[in-house]
């Protein structure tokens, strides 16, 4: 059987300097939330960062990412990192069911009322026979790590760990 494959960016941006803005906490990351009727009334534990699967396996994963990042937020990732550095490797997590999911990150801003997903189609309610569509992600939100890693399904907590780390070490 073939591994499961994702890709996806977490998009982040750096909380303005000043007492009110919270800085020393870190960035700010875009999560989405999973559209659908099964995930309407579920929060904590349930965001993810904007991904996706490859069509086929020679896929380069890093334009999956950015392909699937655009498709769930309606917005293109950024190209590169402010400075032209590339997008920052996170590495891999293993989601529960098995699949692999590959990250990066890209510093970049997105107004997440201005977010708009594509769409899946689902028979709904069940055993009705009528199909209806609903958005892959029904919303986008800004988060704090410590919130981030509150509202992230728990094997994608690693991502956001990663990426303060390798701020953090970029910054002294």
């Amino acid at each position: 059987m073939a591994i499961r494959r994702s890709a996806g960016i977490l998009l982040f941006r750096r909380p303005p300097d000043g007492p009110e803005s919270g800085s020393g906490a870190g960035p700010e990351v875009l999560l989405g939330h999973p559209g659908g009727p099964f995930f309407s009334k579920r929060d904590e534990g349930h965001w993810s960062i904007p991904k996706g699967e490859p069509d086929s396996p020679d896929d380069d994963l890093l334009l999956v990412a950015r392909r699937e990042f655009a498709e769930e937020t309606g917005h293109p990732a950024p190209a590169s990192q402010p400075d032209g550095s590339p997008p920052i490797e996170l590495g891999t997590i293993v989601q529960k069911g098995g699949k692999v999911v590959h990250a990066w990150a890209l510093e970049g801003d997105l107004d997440p009322a201005t977010a708009a997903s594509n769409e899946f189609e689902m028979e709904w309610p069940p055993r009705s026979g009528r199909r209806r569509s609903f958005p892959e992600i029904d919303r986008v939100a800004w988060f704090a790590p410590a919130e981030a890693r509150r509202r992230l399904k728990p094997t994608q907590v690693p991502l956001v760990d990663r990426l303060v780390e390798i701020l953090g070490r970029t910054e002294t």
